[in-house]
């Protein structure tokens, strides 16, 4: 490839709406552009680059027994709604009508799909276990994105097991383990932790392998004496015994402007875990129908101790409902609550539905709001001043937590998620899939659900592999192998030569961005490090000179002469060295 016909140029500066570093130099260096929030496009240099992490993807998946098929995009929400996650998944998952009025939706994942292929495919036992993948784009509403490691719509690896059982999961998920971890050690991206998950609709013992990074908007908890290791947003911890003391009376006091757990701890000066926390929600419910069948809106208020804060993974299992979304003001005033300033205390609603942390429901005389602007209680106590509908673990992780298990201290890592293991049972079952055992009965398959993310492991290989002078690409997904750079190309016998050495190195196999340009040596060579593709060749008066040209690899400063006749077998060597590097 040309640089002078290469589609895209380089920048000088990062745009503004660069989320982090690695997304900076991958617009910098013209792999990808923004077109929205969380919406990108890829420039050549880029596709090249997801193709090639697309690629050995699909040899490790096809190394396990997947076969590789292609679903759609644009699905039929009665699917959803057979499967019951059309009221699962939320405000994420985009509902529009064809000009025939039937409703569809944009897959925010593909496992309906994915059951309904294999009922229409897989009838008797010989044909299991069953293992079909796919890479698709998928489109999600997030409320946030975090640039292209937290992007709306992106391109992802879905893969799908049946098996017979739960035995055959486990090999399943053994087997995806494997795979993914061979993927991300060939993408350099290593070590990563496994760490329990249970996110949505997964199972408490679901996983997700998670690579440690500060850029990271997700985070884990991870033992160093026992091991354990989960998300955040589900783990559990050793929570403090709460001081044993007589409950004290009620006692209403004044709080003005102390409308955060901050000002009301400094104001009436008591620490913040003798403080009560509430946070409103709105959801739907999985268990409780509204008239006209659909799920019933509900408002949740979930309580936990000021030193703690509420995590919505916990809470959504705690309420049995479907997705969590910020509560507005007007529906918290609605059940005689009052914003900044409330409590369950005298506040009882057909809609509302109370969820306190057991930490909380077990301390005794908390600070608890008033449910009046500019007033708190004093001295409440659960189950004298006021209840719950649950009672439950809905508590994140705090700093310097105790593990559950063994009592050692936890650590926090920031991080991303970039893969994910899924038990899926339930889905299957509502969509009536089943096949013929030997025997001639029916029985349901056991459904396992694995997932990558293209567009965030690119974001990540990004943000992991450049120095300040540009990207630094693993060998394995790199563009190109060999960037070769014409230093003073309006020189005649220079670009006749470079000409040749482009044409000789591309017909013996070897892909090469060749920089043709009628530009200055400074700015080839500039551009060469922003790219980053790991051997660098420098043809110029000088390298001439020395007999041959100058071979340079990215990730390093020395730099070599090697002649034309060498050039081919050095080559080789170099891209062996640094692919095992």
């Amino acid at each position: 490839m040309r640089m002078s016909r290469l589609f895209g140029e380089t920048l000088r500066r990062p745009p503004a709406e660069a989320g982090s570093a690695g997304q900076a130099l991958l617009a910098r260096a013209a792999y990808l552009r923004q077109h929205a929030p969380g919406v990108f496009s890829y420039l050549p240099l880029g596709l090249r680059t997801a193709d090639k992490i697309k690629r050995i993807i699909r040899q490790e998946i096809d190394a396990i027994g997947g076969q590789e098929v292609r679903m759609p995009l644009v699905q039929s929400a009665s699917l959803w709604d057979r499967s019951g996650r059309l009221r699962e998944v939320g405000d994420d998952l985009v509902q529009f009508r064809d000009r025939a009025g039937r409703k569809l939706v944009l897959g925010t994942s593909h496992e309906d799909i994915a059951v309904e292929l294999a009922r229409s495919e897989i009838h008797s036992h010989r044909q299991r276990p069953a293992l079909f993948y796919h890479f698709q784009t998928v489109f999600r509403d997030e409320p946030r994105t975090s640039g292209i490691l937290r992007a709306r719509e992106f391109e992802m690896l879905a893969s799908y097991s049946f098996d017979r059982d739960e035995a055959g999961l486990e090999i399943q998920f053994e087997k995806h383990r494997t795979a993914f971890r061979r993927v991300l050690r060939r993408l350099e991206l290593d070590p990563v932790l496994a760490a329990r998950a249970g996110v949505g609709l997964a199972e408490a013992s679901d996983e997700e392998l998670f690579f440690p990074t500060d850029v990271g908007d997700d985070s884990v908890a991870t033992c160093d004496a026992c091991g354990h290791t989960a998300s955040r947003k589900v783990a559990a911890f050793k929570k403090p015994e709460p001081e044993r003391e007589p409950q004290r009376p009620l006692e209403k006091v004044a709080t003005p402007d102390a409308d955060t757990i901050a000002a009301l701890a400094a104001f009436l000066q008591v620490p913040t875990e003798r403080t009560a926390k509430v946070v409103f929600f709105s959801a739907a419910s999985r268990g409780a129908r509204a008239a006209d069948g659909a799920p019933r809106e509900l408002l949740v208020m979930a309580l936990v101790r000021g030193d703690m804060e509420v995590s919505e993974a916990k809470l959504r299992l705690a309420a049995n409902a479907c997705a969590l979304r910020p509560a507005e003001a007007a529906a918290i005033r609605r059940i005689g609550a009052e914003p900044g300033f409330a409590s369950p205390i005298g506040v009882a609603h057909e809609d509302l539905l109370v969820v306190v942390d057991d930490l909380a429901a077990a301390t005794p005389n908390l600070v608890c709001g008033a449910n009046e602007p500019g007033y708190h209680y004093r001295n409440v106590n659960y189950g004298r001043d006021y209840g719950a509908d649950v009672v439950a673990d809905i508590a994140a992780v705090p700093a310097g937590a105790s593990c559950l298990r063994c009592g050692a201290p936890l650590r926090l890592a920031a991080g991303i998620e970039l893969a994910s293991l899924h038990r899926f049972g339930s889905a299957a079952q509502a969509l009536g899939l089943a096949y013929q055992d030997a025997d001639g009965s029916l029985r349901q398959p056991v459904l396992g659900a694995f997932g990558m993310g293209l567009g965030r492991t690119l974001g990540l290989i990004a943000e992991v592999h450049h120095d300040d002078a540009g990207l630094r690409l693993p060998a394995s997904v790199a563009p190109f192998q060999v960037h070769l750079v014409a230093i003073g190309a309006a020189d005649a016998d220079i670009l006749e030569r470079a000409e040749a050495l482009y044409y000789s190195l591309s017909a013996a196999g070897l892909e090469v961005l060749y920089d043709d340009r009628d530009a200055s040596p400074g700015v080839k060579l500039n551009d060469a490090d922003l790219i980053g593709i790991p051997l660098r060749l420098a043809l110029g008066k000088r390298s001439l000179e020395q007999g041959g040209v100058e071979l340079k690899r990215r990730s390093g400063p020395e730099r070599w002469t090697v002649s034309a006749a060498d050039l081919p077998s050095a080559l080789t060597a170099e891209l062996e060295q640094v692919e095992s590097a």
